[in-house]
This record gives structure tokens, C-alpha cells and sequence, in this order.
């Protein structure tokens, strides 16, 4: 894992997720495409674009599902590299590069050739500027990349807006219907061979959608914002596409827009001739510029957290994976921006679309069986935030239908894939092999067929869990508030507190206090009891049990404890343990438990975590120090002020905000887990946790009384 200072900074939400993945779409496959796919399917053009952004469903649901789980630099290289292992990652990593800089050529070709409707420009010169300004700004920060995207974005889809909505008028108002439908034949003149030729042919017009998760380290709550953010951005995508295309197949004879290189231009300059001189034009001209420079920008973005990934894990070379002065990977981003003008000198416009969709087909195939195998490993960390729906079904529909479409797209498109693996291949063999030792979780899923799996991945998946936090709805904040605790006495070791922990336990879950000695203890036999910082987390899964419980243990005088790890050999820990975590889970909800386990990590992670907790008070504080990141409000409920109405109800009687609950009381220096039928009296010093709003909401109502 890299280290703090070498982790990319979580600056993106959920509009910048949808500005990602909307402006790597709307470029080259509206303002550029349309009219090379016209002269290949006719009229019929509109059903590509129709059936490319549901054909693209499988490959987006699998990487959203992948997102959410392993939500790390690289994307689709990650995926692979630990789904099928690092030879897969390797082909994954440096082929979705390429395609991706291939793509971003493209666009940035694009701003040319519309810019030159107004200025006489040179098209490859214009666009290797450009490619030197989207390096620069890449490297000052993603931050300010994507505050870049978001205005591109809203300035393209209002225009876009505009274009089909004077559109519409046109078909419907002011052209008689007999020249449209007069357009519309013949449909399919290619026949059905025409059309899915064409259908992978402006397949890439969506591939953008997934550009998002090589960038889901640097996004806050992937687990709601890159699900949503895709299917947010691939509906309004769809629909300008399909619209849009129909309005220019509608608006224009075929003749005019086969081969266009400015077909929106074309056909804006039709519907907005009452518009005066130019301007309907010039609208279309911004709206296009800021399509490819949107393209371009996230194209430089997503694009360099390939080799950033690929280095981390010593695939590429390690300077790839340094982060320069500005937290952003500036060798990566260079690089990047290097071969995207290699590809704009060397390459034309049809060539680079069509080689950019036939990689890209494959590697949405290999994303769909790393979902699969994702799935069939059965490694308990591997904890999607959102999971794909119809599994197993759409992920082999999603295999099938991009190789079909491979073939379809004719023997240079296929040579160029084959070659591609091939020199990916090449260079894991001759460089990368030797420096890697992991394997995949496809050996998980052989273990179940006698093959041994490669341990270390759990570890690494279970550190992901920690970064990313509690999901929505985990009843952390519960689980610590109503937590028993021990302060264990100078003469008790692990054993002893082991045995009292799992007595009041018992006495909670009715459970055997026995069952739940010997599971602790089992397991710290094992090393299943992660130990560190002056801390031991013992934990186990209870069949019948209906919650999670947890008893937190402070050892004033520490402990030294030996463990035997993971492969069977005694280990002596770093120091005294001077905390004691027990946690037990119902066995039905491992993802959860893993979950709530690595949130405690996460807090003995802290700095100075372990001075608070020794020199901590009481068992009240203990827990507030727990709950830092939580919401809490504490109350001292006193006669003279607001909190008089509390004194003397039991807590099912008090009228609480929803959302809250009282976590701990505190009375004469004794700590209460309190229940129901719990009765407050003067003097008690109430925690409460709960939402934000909720909180709010009862500080209002009693001000000046925590």
C-alpha cells in the first residue's frame, strides 16, 4: 500500500464524477463521429448509438460494483492485476492507457477541426498545445482539473440542450414530414452487418462513461458517488446522443453528412438560420470546444493514474509512481501528455477511433470476468459499496457481446488488439515478472479446487476497507455506545480478560461464555487477532446471535503478548498492549464485521490514540475518543436549566429527535449502559450520538447545557 504522504487526496464528489464521465463522452462520438458512422450504417446510425449505450451497461455496472470495492489509482489495471493477476493487470494497465491516450488524441484533434471553422488553424499543432496546457493544469491538482471539468460540462450540455430543442421544432414544425422520412430511407442500407460494424465502431462515443474509476482513490464516498455519478451520466449521455444524431440524420441529406468531420456544426447552421450571421454556428463551436476540452482534460487525468498504479506495484518503472510537489503524479501526467501527441502526429481521425473501440472491447470483457472471479473467490474483505445487478447473466452477456463486436470491426481492428497484448505481454514477461510476487483472487477461486490462494490479498483488501471508512447505515457508533468495559487489574493477562469480556457477553447474547472464551482464543492461536500500536482487536462470528457486541478492555499496566501468525509462526509484538478490543458479530454479516473492525484499526491508527486512551478518566471518555469522527453530544442534566425535563423519565419516554440515541450516562463516577428502562436523575451526564441534523437539532433546544 503506499504510504500516507504518497496517497492522492480525496478532493472529488459526485458532480465531479458526473463531469468526468460526461465530458469524456460528449466530444469526438457527438461532434466528430457522426457523420464517419453515417457513411457506414446510413440512417441506421441512430440505432448504434442506441445500442452501444445499453450494450455498455454490463461493463458499467462491473466497474462500479469493482469501484466500490477496491476504490484505488488505476482503475481497470487494479481490477485485473488483482482479480486475474499481475500478467492480466499488466495487458489491462498499459492497453487501457493506450487506449485512453488514443482517445484523448482524438479529442483534442476535434477542438482543431471545429476551431477552424472560425480561424484558419492548424489542426495538429493546435492540439499538441493543448495537450501542454492539460498536462500543466493536471499537475497543479485534480482538484483544479475537475473545477475545469465542471465548467466545461454545464457549458456543453446547456448548448446541447438548445441544439435539440431547436431541433425538435424543426423536424416537427417547420419541415414537411415527407423530407424527413424521406432521410430516414433506406434505414439500414449496410444491412445488419453495416450495423454492428457501426455499433463498435462509435462504441468508444461511451467509453468515457468508465474513465471515472481509474480515478476513485481521489473520490469522497465512491461507494454512493461513482455508482451514481455513472448512471446519472450514461442516462443524459444516451439521450443527447440518440436525440441529437436523429436530428442531424433528420436535418441533413446523407450525402452532406457521410464523412463530415463538423456534422453538429452542419446542421446547426441549418437550424439556427434565423439566428443573425453566424451565431447558431459559433454556439455549436463553443459547445464542441468544450466537449474536446473536457475529453482532453479528463483524458489526462484518468489516463495517468495508470502508470501511477503500475508503479506503485513495481510493473513501471518507480519514478511513475512519485508524487510531485503539488500531491499530483507529475512523471505519470508528463508521460502521458507524450504519448498523446505521439498518437496526434502519427495517427488520423477514423484510425484512432476505431483502434482506440477494439482494445477497449476487450478490456471490458476482462472486467466483466473480474467481477466474476471477484465473486467466486469468496475473499471476505471483497466488499462492494454496490453490487452489479443479474449476476452472473450480465457479466458473460457483457463478454460475449465485446467480442462480437470486435469482429465486427474488421481484421486491423483485431490485429491492433492482438498486438497490444502482445507487447504488454512482452514487457511483463521480460520486466515485470521478477519484481511482483503477488497472484490474483482467481487462486482463491482455485482453492476451492485444491489450488493454494496468495494470502496477502486479504491483507490488502482489508486495508482498502480501513481507508474507506463505515459504510452508510453500520451500527458503529451503536456498537461502541452500548459496549461493556473492563479495567483489568495488575495481575490479569490476556487469558483473564478474555474470560471476563466473554462472561458479560454471555450474559447479553445468551451465548456460552465457554463458546466464547474458546473463540477468542482460537483465533489469537491462529493469528487471526490483529495486534498493533499497543492494541489487540481478538474477534469472532456467532451463529444466532443478532447483533454486533463489543467489550472494551483497558490494561493500565500493558500486556506482552505472542501470537502466531498467519503461516503458523510465534510472533512477539511490537510493544505492550495496553487496549483490548473483543468484538463478536452474528456470522451471517462477515462485510460488516471486517468493516467495524477496521474502523477500530483506523482509530488506533491515530496519533497520540494510545495517550488518550490510557490517561482517559472513564469508560465515558474512552468511548467519545472512539467515536471522535462520530456525532455525539454530551448533557449534564441539572434542575436549573432545559435539561430539568429529562430528570426523572426513563429513556423509552424521552422525546428525542429520530436519528438519536443515548450512547452512555455517566453517574457518580460510574459509567451505565443504558437501556429502555433506564431513569435519569439529577446530576447524569448524558451522551447522545446521532445524524448531524438530528444533533443540531437538540443542541437548539437545550443551548449552553453540554
Amino acid at each position: 500500500m503506499p504510504a500516507a504522504e504518497n496517497r492522492l487526496k480525496k478532493n472529488l464528489g459526485l458532480f465531479d464524477v458526473y463531469a468526468i464521465c460526461t465530458g469524456a463522452m460528449f466530444s469526438s462520438g457527438f461532434f466528430l463521429l457522426p457523420g464517419l458512422a453515417a457513411a457506414k450504417a446510413g440512417p441506421s446510425v441512430v440505432l448504434a448509438y442506441l445500442f452501444a449505450g445499453i450494450l455498455i451497461l454490463p461493463a458499467m455496472f462491473s466497474k462500479a460494483e469493482l469501484s466500490t470495492a477496491l476504490p484505488k489509482a488505476g482503475g481497470t489495471y487494479y481490477f485485473l492485476d488483482r482479480s486475474l493477476g499481475p500478467m492480466f493487470g499488466t495487458v489491462g494497465g498499459l492497453g487501457t492507457f493506450l487506449a485512453l491516450t488514443l482517445k484523448t488524441a482524438f479529442a483534442l484533434i476535434g477542438i482543431g477541426a471545429y476551431a477552424s471553422l472560425f480561424v484558419e488553424l492548424p489542426i495538429k499543432p493546435v492540439a499538441i498545445s493543448l495537450t501542454v496546457a492539460f498536462v500543466a493544469l493536471n499537475i497543479v491538482g485534480a482538484k483544479e482539473s475537475s473545477g475545469l471539468q465542471r465548467v466545461l460540462v454545464v457549458i456543453l450540455v446547456t448548448i446541447l440542450a438548445f441544439f435539440l430543442a431547436q431541433g425538435g421544432v424543426e423536424m416537427f414544425a417547420n419541415q414537411p414530414f415527407e423530407t424527413t422520412r424521406g432521410r430516414l430511407e433506406p434505414f439500414m442500407p449496410g444491412g445488419t452487418a453495416g450495423l454492428l460494424s457501426t455499433i463498435g465502431f462509435v462504441f468508444v462515443s461511451y467509453a468515457g462513461l468508465t474513465k471515472v474509476a481509474s480515478v476513485a482513490e481521489e473520490v469522497r464516498d465512491p461507494e454512493r458517488n461513482i455508482p451514481l455519478g455513472m448512471m446519472l451520466s450514461l442516462a443524459s449521455t444516451t439521450f443527447v446522443y440518440v436525440a441529437g444524431v436523429f436530428v442531424m440524420v433528420a436535418v441533413l441529406d446523407l450525402a452532406t453528412l457521410s464523412g463530415d468531420l463538423t456534422p453538429v456544426a452542419t446542421a446547426a447552421a441549418i437550424l439556427f438560420d434565423w439566428l443573425p450571421g453566424q451565431v447558431g454556428v459559433l454556439l455549436i463551436v463553443i459547445a464542441a470546444l468544450a466537449a474536446f476540452a473536457s475529453t482532453g482534460n479528463a483524458g489526462v487525468l484518468s489516463a495517468s493514474r495508470y502508470p501511477l498504479a503500475m508503479a506503485r506495484d513495481r510493473l513501471l518503472p518507480g519514478t511513475l509512481g512519485k508524487l510531485g510537489r503539488f500531491q499530483t503524479p507529475t512523471n505519470a501526467i508528463v508521460g502521458t501528455g507524450l504519448f498523446i501527441v505521439f498518437f496526434i502526429v502519427v495517427l488520423d481521425e477514423e484510425g484512432i477511433a476505431k483502434l482506440a473501440s477494439s482494445f477497449q472491447l476487450f478490456i471490458f470483457a476482462l472486467v466483466n470476468l473480474a467481477v466474476i472471479v471477484m465473486r467466486e473467490s469468496r475473499i471476505p474483505s471483497y466488499d462492494p459499496g454496490y453490487r452489479s445487478p443479474l449476476y452472473p447473466w450480465m457479466q458473460i452477456g457483457g463478454i460475449f457481446i465485446s467480442f462480437v463486436l470486435i469482429i465486427y470491426m474488421g481484421w486491423l481492428a483485431i490485429l491492433f488488439t492482438f498486438a497490444v497484448i502482445l507487447i504488454c505481454v512482452l514487457w511483463y514477461f521480460r520486466y515485470a515478472r521478477g519484481n511482483v510476487e503477488r497472484d490474483g483472487a482467481i487462486y482463491h477461486w482455485f482453492q476451492r479446487l485444491g489450488q493454494a490462494p496468495y494470502e496477502g490479498l486479504d491483507r490488502e483488501f482489508r486495508q482498502i476497507m480501513k481507508d474507506k471508512g463505515l459504510r452508510s447505515g453500520d451500527p458503529f457508533d451503536r456498537v461502541v455506545g452500548r459496549a461493556q468495559f473492563i479495567d483489568a487489574e495488575p495481575a490479569e493477562g490476556f487469558e483473564d480478560i478474555v474470560s471476563r469480556a466473554a462472561q458479560m457477553l454471555s450474559d447479553r447474547l445468551d451465548v456460552s461464555a465457554d463458546r466464547i472464551r474458546e473463540g477468542f482464543l482460537e483465533g489469537t492461536r491462529t493469528g487471526a487477532t490483529p495486534v498493533a500500536q499497543g492494541a489487540a482487536l481478538p474477534h469472532l462470528h456467532l451463529l444466532g446471535i443478532e447483533r454486533p457486541e463489543l467489550v472494551l478492555a483497558r490494561v493500565a499496566h500493558g500486556l506482552e503478548m505472542e501470537v502466531i501468525d498467519a503461516f503458523g509462526d510465534r510472533a512477539a509484538t511490537d510493544g505492550p498492549v495496553y487496549a483490548v478490543f473483543l468484538l463478536v458479530s452474528p456470522e451471517e454479516d462477515h462485510a460488516q464485521h471486517l468493516r467495524i473492525l477496521a474502523q477500530l484499526a483506523s482509530r488506533i491508527d491515530e496519533d497520540n490514540f494510545l495517550k488518550r486512551w490510557r490517561e482517559a478518566p472513564n469508560s465515558a471518555h474512552l468511548k467519545e475518543s472512539l467515536l471522535r469522527d462520530a456525532s455525539y453530544f454530551s448533557l449534564l442534566l441539572r434542575s436549573v436549566d432545559g435539561t430539568s425535563e429529562m430528570i426523572g423519565r426513563a429513556l423509552r419516554d424521552l422525546s428525542l429527535p429520530d436519528g438519536c440515541l443515548v450512547a452512555v450516562i455517566r453517574r457518580d463516577g460510574q459509567t451505565i449502559v443504558p437501556s429502555g428502562n433506564t431513569l435519569l436523575i439529577e446530576g447524569d451526564r448524558v451522551t447522545i450520538i446521532g445524524e448531524p441534523k438530528a444533533l443540531s437539532s437538540l443542541q437548539a433546544r437545550f443551548p449552553g447545557a453540554s
